[in-house]
């Protein structure tokens, strides 16, 4: 049997000789006197768990050099699980070196077997963490052009958007505010020809409406007051590329007209200028309301919703993909401890279970937001429901009743129209299936889901 890696930073030659004789006929272990040489062997990548000495050359009295190198490893070696052994008398050293990201710490002198136990413990994390790093790789569905999702709606989203990047048709991008639409804009310029060219962002509602026209298309020298000289606009220097149009709803109706006829004939003409210039551009506009109750309203042309509505993509909220919030949430805490320069920092359960009920209205840009926040106002390397801003379980109340979130309302419909069904056929799958308009399999994971049997 092949033995696993361990090394043991440790200055002291006898503590060090005591350890090593303790545990080497289960682990191939490797000793580090000091902070040089401790870094160079973290650094190979060779070992998975590590014990170490806070106290350490040149400073073998303080915590010190112990403390700094625990405060390099996520850069240093992140996958490395470190054991801190510490005397009674340093007890907030250890505490300090836990929320750096020591994984656990050991008490001095050490009890070998309880040291073996800490180590059975942590060798079993390590192993939990490389099989779901494996399961990460292998699923390529889960990243695409950074966007992560699982559920059905986004895998769907996924094909359309590398269908819609072929072709040189207007895309509108669809979606409550924080889903990601401009990530999706990104994807459809980077899968299509044009990737090598420019793509320019306009948000229209950022934009003063008496300088959105000279933004978009340019103007001549003189063409109004402070026109001091000539400036091209954002549609021409896409020319080639693409030009992404976000907030579209937000355009007045004079310049809808200019679009239009931009899409129709692939023109524009600079502000103050009668001079037509040809472009090559690709469209894509994105928005958050409700385009066919603005064309009903006034307030959008019908002529130019169906230029720019050729290939429709919708991006699902949050609130109905399902597991992808937990695995959207471990992949933020992931990247923002690492721009933070903490250890490894993960979910309790209440975090977890705040994160699934809670209605996300902010969708991914308020998940996100929410653990940055969570991180910029903790030390620890556990973050829970509160750190969150959020609730382990979120009732709303009106009127003295109790509602539940919508989420939970979801499940329970679902639940129970499946029960329905199953009563309405005699629980026979099949003309259940055909009753609820779904597949077998598909209702075999509903029952299960559910804790529903026949």
């Amino acid at each position: 049997m092949i033995k696993k890696r361990l090394l043991i930073i440790e200055d002291e030659p006898a503590v060090a000789k005591q350890l090593k004789w303790g545990v080497s006929h289960e682990y191939e272990v490797t000793v580090a006197g000091d902070g040089k040489e401790a870094r160079k062997y973290l650094a190979s990548g060779r070992f998975p768990v590590a014990t170490l000495d806070l106290g350490l050359p040149p400073y073998p009295d303080i915590p010190k050099e112990g403390l700094a190198l625990l405060d390099e490893l996520p850069t240093l070696a992140p996958e490395t699980k470190i054991i801190v052994i510490t005397g009674n008398d340093t007890e907030d050293s250890a505490m300090q070196a836990v929320s750096l990201g020591a994984t656990d710490f050991c008490p001095k002198p050490v009890d070998l077997q309880l040291l073996k136990v800490i180590l059975s413990r942590t060798y079993l994390i390590c192993g939990l963490e490389e099989a779901n790093r494996l399961l990460l790789k292998k699923s390529s569905s889960f990243i695409f052009n950074d966007m992560l999702g699982t559920c059905p709606a986004m895998i769907k989203l996924f094909e359309r958007i590398k269908l819609a990047a072929i072709a040189e048709y207007p895309v509108l991008i669809t979606g409550e505010s924080g889903t990601g639409k401009e990530m999706v804009a990104k994807a459809v310029h980077q899968h299509s020809q044009r990737k090598n060219k420019s793509m320019v962002i306009i948000n229209c509602g950022a934009i003063p409406d008496n300088l959105l026209e000279s933004e978009l298309f340019g103007h001549e020298k003189g063409s109004f007051t402070s026109a001091s000289s000539r400036q091209i606009g954002k549609f021409e220097l896409a020319d080639g590329g693409t030009v992404f149009l976000d907030e579209i709803g937000e355009l007045p109706l004079n310049l809808q007209v200019k679009l239009l006829r931009c899409i129709q004939e692939g023109t524009i003409e600079r502000l103050g200028g009668g001079k037509t210039i040809q472009l090559d551009l690709r469209i894509i506009a994105a928005t958050n309301v409700d385009l066919n109750e603005a064309v009903e309203q006034g307030k959008f042309r019908e002529d130019l919703f169906f230029r720019l509505n050729v290939v429709p993509l919708t991006i699902p909220p949050l609130r109905e993909r399902g597991d992808d919030i937990l695995l959207l949430a471990r992949h933020f805490v992931r990247e923002e401890a690492k721009n933070f320069k903490r250890g490894r920092v993960s979910f309790s359960s209440s975090a977890i279970s705040a994160l699934e009920v809670h209605s996300w209205p902010g969708n991914v840009r308020e998940a996100q937001n929410r653990i940055r926040r969570a991180l910029s106002l903790t030390t620890g390397n556990v973050i829970g429901a509160d750190d969150l801003g959020l609730y382990e379980t979120e009732k709303i109340e009106q009127d003295g009743q109790k509602l539940l979130p919508l989420k939970e309302a979801r499940a329970l419909a679902e639940k129970n129209v499946i029960q329905q069904a199953m009563i309405l056929t005699d629980n026979n799958i099949s003309q259940a299936a055909k009753l609820l308009e779904t597949s077998r399999p598909t209702l075999h994971d509903l029952l299960r889901k559910h804790g529903l049997s026949r």
